[in-house]
């Protein structure tokens, strides 16, 4: 009975070419406003007046209503129906941001994106189910290689993209460029989605609601600390340490609560398996690395290199262009059996060289040249990373676990991003302390080498007209820059060693995966 109903899904010719572009759609418009709008904050502080602590809020409530809603898309879409609720989440996120691009002050911009976050949190779990159910089972790693083509590439076309649009036009488009892309997706959505046939949906008295709400206060105190950590001082910011304790008692009352009530809204049985274990800490690890490096090195181009905000987006492009060259090849290695767990470890290790090579080629001018191959090299272990690790979380599951095996993986690539990105911001300035430290107490003024740096400094600056002192003045300042940019440039090669041994520390952990089907079916009755 279950395999007619998945027949029924599957799809042939020109209606699953139209449900592939539709979801890989939704896909990339909510994993592109997940960055775009890093480029556009400055413009956005000016014309809203705001400051830097609130501006950030942008970002964290997106973030926030995403990680919320991704665990419970299995549910949403069995209580409404997959199409309806798709087509909802679509229209959602729309109207939400045509509101943002509206917004006249920041605290109005910050709810929009919230609510612009619910839309988008169910798009990436519920576009990968579609696509997957609308292939036969030979081609679903085909099918996730197609997905994982967006999902990979999304978040590396939002800063170029973001950059290209607040030089040209103003920061409201940003958000304006989704609504045609929503209306097209919506009709789409209606005319061509099927949804499968469920069970009786829960009366509203049967509802978990407590769940969602230990949910919400878990993942929103959790994404808060995370986000304002490192510029409220950590530990020492009195609403960082109770937001941590409530996130922790949030976590321990989700987890007790989903175990014994009866019509849980996150299953969290499904964690027995094994490889879905493993896969979920992977999907951490490998969100860390993609949402990670795609922070570090705009930051590292506009901070040392004094980019552009385009050019810096535009430095990822080719890794992201060899991600999607790959992604069609992996699938079809997936198809003749070639063990995922291999290309796993691969992958790892490549990720691993990618970093290294990062390592040894900054400098406080490096060029593109530099940089060109070893981020190929992150394209290629990026794209090593998702569809098998998507699929060798979900080979041991049968029937629905695997949707609800789904939303785990997808929940913790979210998660690892934001644990990335606020370990990585945290560490660039504690390294560059250590590092200014050390390097100033080699600038001995009894030195004749650094004695002879500053005389030569200071005529340069006489030369141009200045007193002695203030030349002198001058030159100290010069001295202080390099040391600035130096103990910078050291604190991202310290990032980028501590990235990579994290990915090589992974590669015992794929040694334990069982091994499940080899021509693996990533969603044999997902929801």
């Amino acid at each position: 009975m279950v395999q007619n109903q998945e027949d029924d899904l599957v799809e042939y010719g020109i209606n699953r070419v139209i449900i592939t572009i539709t979801c890989i759609m939704c896909a990339l418009l909510e994993i592109v406003d997940t960055t775009i709008v890093n480029v556009a904050l400055n413009n956005m502080r000016g014309s809203l007046g705001a400051t830097l602590t609130d501006i950030a809020w942008v970002i964290t409530a997106y973030a926030i209503a995403n990680v919320i809603v991704i665990p419970m898309t299995s549910w949403l879409s069995q209580q409404f129906g997959r199409r309806n609720y798709f087509a909802t989440s679509i229209v959602i996120f729309t109207v939400a941001s045509f509101l943002c691009g509206n917004a006249t002050n920041i605290w109005e911009l910050v709810a929009f994106r919230f609510i612009q976050g619910l839309g988008g949190g169910a798009l990436l779990v519920t576009a990968q189910t579609i696509i997957t159910e609308s292939y036969p089972v030979a081609k679903r790693g085909m099918a996730q290689a197609i997905y994982g083509m967006g999902v990979i590439v999304g978040p590396t076309l939002g800063p170029p993209l973001g950059g290209y649009i607040v030089d040209h036009f103003s920061w409201p488009f940003i958000f304006y460029i989704n609504i045609p892309i929503g209306i097209i997706a919506t009709l789409l959505t209606i005319g061509y989605v099927k949804s499968p046939k469920y069970g009786d949906k829960l009366k509203a008295n049967q509802v978990d609601w407590w769940g969602i709400g230990l949910l919400a206060t878990f993942i929103g105190s959790l994404q808060f600390v995370l986000e304002h950590g490192q510029q409220d001082d950590w530990f020492n910011d009195s609403m960082i340490v109770a937001l941590s304790v409530i996130s922790v008692f949030g976590l321990v009352l989700f987890i007790w609560r989903e175990l014994t009530y009866k019509h849980p809204i996150v299953n969290l049985k499904v964690l027995k398996d094994s490889n879905l274990r493993i896969g979920t800490i992977m999907s951490f690890i490998m969100g860390f690395g993609l949402y990670g490096s795609t922070f570090i090195i705009p930051v590292y181009t506009q901070s040392i290199l004094g980019w552009t905000a385009t050019d810096a987006g535009l430095l990822l492009i080719p890794s992201s262009i060899t991600t999607g060259i790959m992604m069609p090849f992996i699938g079809k290695m997936i198809q003749r059996g070639i063990p995922q767990a291999y290309m796993v470890a691969v992958g790892f290790l490549v990720f691993f060289l990618f970093t290294f090579l990062m390592r040894g080629v900054m400098t406080p001018d490096t060029g593109v040249e530099h940089m060109f191959w070893p981020l190929i090299l992150r394209g290629v272990g990026l794209g090593l990373l998702f569809v098998p690790i998507t699929t060798l979380s979900l080979s041991t599951l049968k029937g629905k676990h695997i949707g609800e095996g789904a939303a785990f993986t997808g929940m913790m690539r979210q998660l690892g991003g934001s644990f990335g990105i606020a370990i990585i911001t945290t560490y660039l300035t504690r390294l560059n302390q250590e590092h200014r430290v050390n390097l100033i107490s080699y600038l001995d003024q009894s030195s004749y080498k650094v004695q002879q740096t500053v005389h030569q400094l200071q005529m340069g600056f006489m030369a141009k007209g200045y007193t002695a002192n203030e030349a002198l003045s001058k030159a100290y300042k010069v001295i202080e820059m390099k040391v600035m940019a130096q103990s910078s440039v050291l604190s991202f090669m310290d990032i980028f060693m501590y990235l990579g041994i994290l990915f090589l520390l992974c590669i015992p952990f794929i040694l334990l995966i069982k091994k499940g089907k080899n021509k693996i079916d990533p969603a044999e009755a997902m929801h």
